[in-house]
């Protein structure tokens, strides 16, 4: 029952173990689910979500497995047209005794008193027909067993609930704000003592074991400080498709700027791919360029170097000569040339991996052959970074 519920939820990369998927079965055996969408949601979740970062991947997939299964919300029509003409018959006082739990003396007293005394349209309060209330009677009432005429439930279904995402925030594969993106370049660090900085840090167990040899008196020892050594090169993609982008970029740029004391950090920018010029401005302006030659003479191998941009492009963009300015290298030229001289790489997507074989996005599949390619996720970045940091 509901395995392919089950092989959805692995699919998406939810990590739902056989126990777990059996513990669920035996609950809704047992009856836990209350044999309701909104009762099988909660405890579903409940037992295959094991941590808060997952709650919205598992909203997706119930959205998605459970997709044309509408809620049983609204009224049925004649139940309306009976309100908007209200006469009680057998029928429907035992509607009313259902939904309302009631009894018939109760409903057909209390509705008599309603009508003679209503003579105009009320909203809220706890005794009128009406909405915002808290009688038996109209709609986005407080009442849970009330009878709620039009208007949208406050007391949502799983599917609409499922549909806010209220968990995105939580995931670790969803796109960063600064603050995520300061701590995971935080992580980017090669930290070494072979510094030219004076010994000011204090040596702990030198400390310790020179005061021990001075017969317990204190004496302080101090260390070279341990820093950064590790030499960074953006390359970002400005103007075009990444303006959407371009608040995203933004926050990167500042990240990296206060994330961290880096041995040297340079930063340069291009139009879709790189040419035989980049830019030290966004803007792209002749007084900022510098040749691409110059920096993969003078910026040596020991620098980690990121490509940050959609990688989405007109293919002739990409393998074709330019020719401006005597560029006689085609885009994936200077691409190669990059991934040549630098041992550690990466390329830097904001937006979810193309699918399809679109004239768009067949630069992107190009570019990844050559490149490895990390969304802007904490998640991804996260796995971008390491691969920065592995010796080679």
């Amino acid at each position: 029952m509901f395995l392919s519920l089950f092989y959805l939820l692995r699919a998406n990369r939810l990590k739902v173990s056989l126990d777990e998927w059996l513990m669920l079965l035996e609950g809704m055996r047992k009856g836990l689910h209350g044999s309701t969408l909104d009762g099988f949601y909660t405890l579903c979740r409940a037992v295959v979500v094991t941590s808060e970062v997952d709650f919205d991947r598992f909203d997706q997939v119930f959205l998605e497995f459970f997709r044309g299964v509408e809620p049983q919300e609204q009224l049925p029509e004649e139940l309306r047209k009976w309100l908007e003409h209200p006469e009680l018959t057998r029928e429907d006082i035992q509607r009313l005794q259902k939904f309302t739990g009631l009894s018939e003396e109760e409903i057909e007293a209390l509705f008599a008193r309603r009508l003679q005394d209503q003579k105009e349209e009320h909203n809220g309060g706890r005794k009128w027909i009406g909405t915002d209330g808290y009688t038996a009677f109209g709609n986005q009432g407080e009442r849970m067993g009330g009878i709620r005429v039009g208007g949208e439930s406050r007391y949502r279904s799983a599917y609409r609930l499922a549909g806010e995402r209220r968990y995105r925030d939580w995931r670790t594969d969803c796109t960063l704000d600064s603050r995520q993106f300061q701590q995971a370049f935080r992580g980017l660090r090669q930290l070494s003592r072979l510094t030219d900085a004076p010994k000011t840090e204090l040596d702990v167990d030198a400390t310790i074991q020179k005061t021990c040899q001075n017969g317990g008196m204190l004496r302080m020892e101090y260390t070279f400080p341990r820093k950064n050594t590790l030499k960074l090169l953006l390359l970002i993609d400005s103007g075009g498709s990444m303006e959407p982008y371009q608040r995203l970029c933004s926050m990167l740029f500042q990240a990296v700027s206060k994330a961290g004391h880096f041995k040297d950090l340079k930063i340069f920018y291009f139009h879709n791919r790189p040419g035989n010029l980049v830019y030290k401005d966004p803007a792209l302006t002749l007084s900022s360029a510098v040749e691409t030659e110059w920096i993969l003479k003078n910026l040596f191998r020991d620098y980690r170097v990121i490509f940050i941009g959609d990688a989405e492009m007109s293919v002739n963009d990409l393998l074709g000569r330019r020719g401006a300015g005597g560029d006689l290298k085609s885009g994936i030229d200077w691409l190669l040339e990059f991934k040549n001289h630098y041992s550690h790489i990466i390329w830097l997507h904001p937006q979810m991996r193309p699918n399809g074989h679109s004239y768009w996005t067949q630069s992107f599949d190009l570019i990844a052959q050559q490149f490895p390619m990390y969304q802007i996720t904490l998640e991804e970045l996260t796995l971008g970074i390491k691969r920065l940091l592995v010796a080679k």
